[in-house]
């Protein structure tokens, strides 16, 4: 059985969630701006509020309004995303 592609918000999700979990990002830094992300990640705008979204929803970061996006808690081990990327898993 092949891999199914990966959408490029999960692929960026996955490596902002490794640079939390290597201590890059630690707890309680702010994630770079929205438009600083798309110039370090080379993606849309609209890619880097998914891959926000996406970490959020995994419970690792927090956005307050006006404020920016912090890390909230580091990734548990073994505690991943679906492997095909389905945004509705």
């Amino acid at each position: 059985m092949t891999e199914l592609p990966r959408y490029e918000y999960v692929k960026l999700a996955d490596a902002i969630a490794a640079d939390i979990a290597s201590g890059k990002l630690p707890l309680g830094a702010a994630l770079p701006g929205e438009r600083a992300m798309t110039d370090l990640y080379s993606v849309s705008i609209g890619t880097v509020r998914r891959a926000v979204v996406e970490l959020r929803k995994r419970g690792l970061v927090a956005t307050l309004p006006a404020k920016g996006t912090y890390v909230i808690e580091l990734p548990e081990p073994g505690r991943d995303t679906p492997a095909d990327g389905d945004p509705n898993a």
